[in-house]
């Protein structure tokens, strides 16, 4: 019999417990184990029912548990406990309060006047499964950036989309195709509370589209432990259909639709915070950081707003890129965001003064200039990133050196080397990756403090081979038990009988060698590498005496059709009858997989084509629970691998890429026999794995303190915010400089063609013996120097001198300032301690206060 309609039946919370919702909506609980062992105290059905969601499973509990428990002293003691331990965490001076001058004692809303408050864009934010706005790396990087900052108490407001759909999950047909299921996310089920001004109203801001379609974006807020995170959300009743379906799926639609999300990521956010700011008293902002190039439209907002204030569009970009830093996540031109100018041109739209109807007094010609390639059709937002932004990093020291070479054109004239684009590697939230039984072996070591802001792990060394073997069994356990669910779980979703599944509660080994393997799906992260010689890898898994497990997880996107065969050709190898006990694929990869799979493997696997990962993190989840890296050296491994920790991939330097992966699959499967596998396997007197568990100690000892998301979150804030800060509190103290600096730039600029170095003269070298200098001798170095007008003050001249490279150019170039001897002439006098031949060259650059490296205006005059 059908219903006529349904309602909803709700527990209520009795008073005793509405303290929970206060735990439940501060996202702390995903990285605090006794909050979340709170929750599943109070009902553990209702926890497990509702995806150990905390704001899910309250509604979940019966009335009589919850009377039961407000009854109950014990559990609301606890809960009391827990209450006041975030009371305490969310109000105490951190790390940024004692480091940073001035920041205050807390970093809570309104408490922290002049401090340098940073607010953070991304795309997405990977912070726990029960608010499913994330995809995969860049996502769970930027919830591990908030997690830390809180963790720190640096002083962020985040800003990204909340998503009717978010990303897909995974599924596969019967040919091992993947399909895409999107599932409705109902903010009443999320951990996120309406915005509210002072009217008890929820905030909202608002963009207009082209034909003055006004944009209604509501304001929704994640409380990441201290760090607010700011979701914007089109589906409002006052907004038309399209408009609502702006923020309807992650990295779905087309360009267009692209374009217009990234309108309200960018410009609707700096809206956002604008009125989120006014409402709460937060520190407003004084550095805004984009995570990758999708809010790069913030960076024309804020120009626009300089302009209605009065500032020239030169002025107003040089005050912007002050306070702006720019991280891109890609090290191949594929990845980033590329339209029409013509798309842009339509929706900044222009009146007949070309001024946008986007963003009131912002010029439309200049603003895409900002961004448009050469040749002038495509508008690039890594270089309007770029443009805007005077700081940026690449996401390893591999990345930054190939970011430097992919957009050496925005500086011409310089070297790679003094590109203006730094590094700062990737980290990952120590309390959000470790396993509970690792946990405790970092306490029983290191005591129970915040591990994250130790830099000697040496005690982890004493960790005895028992402590670790019954850990990693335990994980490894954990993880097969959570492999056969979910391979069971796929074989009914793709059709099978159950009556025909028996074998997969038997599938993998809980005592042998387990290699975990888990990525976005794309072809130059190489899923298939493995496969290269089938067979081969046959005989690696079906080993009797010393068999290997290989669990994979990933998914590809859903235009992405190379990858999804990529994906296929791997599962219709697990899918085999003869291999699949030993390699198994787990569909709808997430963080609640990823904990477990990243935690019981005793190998991490990576190996993408060198240098097209950027920097990857997975194999770093892994470092903190005892994995051992196996990996290609490129991303984070590059700067940090050690025979010791590890095993490196070699790359195979030849011109086919073919034949390139032909001879690194070779590599792979070489290591894995002779080196990987033996040393697994191997037991001393005592039955234990004596070489294998060193190796792991070295691993937690010398890689582990490098790959927290809390060193990444400090050299950010040392390396690029506070001096970002600093550069934009210099423009608010003197309202001039703006406009002195522009003015400067444009002398500089006119003045720079007749700039020249017109004689450059070496004295000390002995002419009689062919130009030759004693080791250790000196030599003065004299150039007759064209300023051009300019003023000394206004330029840098340098001597460049170092070996030569086999292409004729200087090669890792040490710079020597000359100063001026007389009216024509400047002088150095330095040694030359390096035997060998040394070129030299002299160069004349422009220098400003205001500039944060001598390339960023790309002008240069060499001999």
């Amino acid at each position: 019999m059908k219903p006529i309609s349904t309602i909803t039946v709700s527990s209520q919370l009795p008073a005793a417990l509405e303290p929970l919702r206060e735990l439940a909506f501060n996202l702390r609980w995903t990285w605090r184990r006794q909050c979340l062992d709170l929750f599943r105290s109070l009902d553990p059905e209702a926890f497990a029912a509702s995806g150990e969601n905390p704001i899910g499973m309250l509604s979940r509990v019966p009335a009589g548990r919850l009377a039961e428990a407000a009854r109950d002293e014990s559990f609301l003691a606890k809960m009391r406990s827990e209450v006041g331990d975030l009371r305490t965490y969310l109000d105490s001076g951190r790390w940024f309060q004692r480091t940073v001058p001035g920041s205050g004692s807390g970093s809570a809303p309104g408490s922290a006047a002049g401090t340098p408050a940073v607010a953070y864009f991304s795309m997405e934010f990977g912070i726990t499964p029960t608010l499913p706005i994330y995809s995969g790396g860049l996502g769970i990087l930027a919830g591990d950036h908030l997690k830390s900052a809180s963790d720190l108490g640096v002083p962020v407001v985040a800003v990204g989309l909340l998503y009717q759909w978010g990303y897909f999950s995974q599924s596969l047909d019967r040919s091992g195709w993947q399909q895409e299921n999107y599932r409705l996310n109902d903010p009443d089920q999320l951990p996120v509370q309406p915005v509210r001004g002072a009217d008890g109203q929820q905030l909202r801001v608002a963009v207009t589209l082209p034909g003055d379609r006004e944009v209604a974006i509501a304001l929704w807020q994640a409380s990441v432990g201290r760090a607010p995170l700011l979701l914007l959300d089109t589906n409002v009743e006052v907004n038309d259909d399209e408009a609502r379906q702006i923020t309807d799926r992650l990295y779905g639609g087309d360009h267009e639709h692209r374009i217009v999300q990234e309108i309200v990521l960018g410009i609707g956010g700096v809206r956002a915070v604008d009125a989120y700011v006014a409402a709460t008293g937060f520190p407003a902002p004084s550095v805004f950081h984009l995570n990758e190039g999708h809010a790069g439209f913030s960076g024309l907002e804020r120009v626009g707003r300089l302009m209605q204030s009065g500032a020239g569009f030169a002025e107003a970009v040089s005050e912007v890129r002050a306070g702006t830093v720019f991280t891109t996540h890609t090290p191949v031109p594929a990845g980033i965001d590329r339209f029409e100018a013509g798309q842009l041109r339509h929706y900044l739209g222009a009146d007949e003064n070309g001024i946008s109807h986007l963003i009131p007094s912002l010029p439309v010609e200049a603003a895409l200039a900002l961004g448009i390639e050469e040749g002038g059709d495509i508008f690039n937002m890594a270089q309007l990133g770029f443009r805007t932004s005077q700081r940026a990093n690449g996401v390893a020291e591999l990345h930054g050196a190939v970011s430097r070479a992919m957009f050496q054109d925005l500086y011409p004239g310089f070297d790679v080397p003094e590109i203006p684009i730094g590094s700062v590697t990737n980290g990952v939230h120590r309390r959000t990756w470790t396993s509970a039984p690792m946990d405790d072996l970092f306490k029983k070591a290191l005591g129970d403090v915040d591990v994250s802001s130790l830099s000697d792990w040496s005690a982890l060394a004493t960790l005895t081979d028992h402590e670790l073997t019954e850990a990693r069994d335990t994980l490894r356990a954990d993880l097969v038990d959570m492999a056969r669910t979910h391979v069971k779980d796929s074989w009914l979703s793709r059709g099978a009988d159950e009556a025909e599944l028996a074998w997969t509660d038997h599938i993998l080994d809980p005592g042998a060698l387990t290699i975990g393997f888990a990525r976005r799906v794309s072809t130059y992260k190489r899923l298939t590498l493995m496969l290269s010689d089938p067979e081969r890898l046959r005989r690696i898994l079906l080993n009797p005496e010393r068999p290997v497990q290989i669990i994979i997880a990933g998914k590809s996107h859903p235009a992405d059709r190379p990858g999804k065969e990529f994906l296929q050709q791997l599962v219709r190898f697990a899918d085999d009858h003869g291999v699949r006990h030993r390699i198994v694929f787990l569909p709808d990869y997430d963080i609640r997989m990823a904990s477990v799979l990243i935690a019981g493997s005793d190998v991490w696997l990576n190996n993408p084509i060198r240098p097209e990962e950027a920097s990857g993190t997975s194999g770093m989840k892994a470092v903190l629970n005892g994995g051992l890296t196996f990996s290609i050296s490129d991303g984070w491994w590059d700067e940090m691998k050690d025979d010791e920790a590890g095993w490196t991939i070699p790359t195979a330097h030849v011109p086919e890429q073919s034949e390139r992966d032909r001879l690194e699959a070779e590599a792979l499967y070489e290591i894995l026999e002779s080196r990987i596998v033996p040393l697994f396997y191997e037991r001393d007197a005592r039955g234990m794995q004596h070489g294998w568990l060193t190796k792991i100690r070295s691993s937690l000892v010398t890689i582990a303190p490098q790959i927290t998301a809390a060193r990444m979150v400090r050299d950010y804030v040392t390396d690029l915010y506070l001096p970002a800060a600093r550069a934009a509190s210099a423009f608010v103290a003197d309202p001039t400089l703006a406009g002195s600096f522009t003015s400067w730039k444009a002398d500089v600029q006119e003045a720079w063609p007749k700039v020249s170095v017109t004689d450059v003269a070496l004295e000390g070298a002995r002419e009689d013996e062919g130009g030759v200098v004693a080791t250790g001798g000196e030599v003065t170095l004299l150039a007759d120097i064209e300023l051009g007008g300019l003023r000394d003050e206004d330029v840098v001249v340098e001597a460049v001198l170092g070996s030569i490279g086999p292409d004729g150019e200087i090669a890792e170039p040490q710079l020597i300032p000359l100063q001026r001897a007389d009216d024509r002439r400047w002088a150095a006098r330095f040694a030359l301690t390096v035997p060998g031949d040394v070129g030299y060259t002299v160069r004349v650059t422009p220098q400003h206060p205001v500039l944060s490296s001598r390339a960023e205006l790309g002008l240069v005059a060499t001999a």
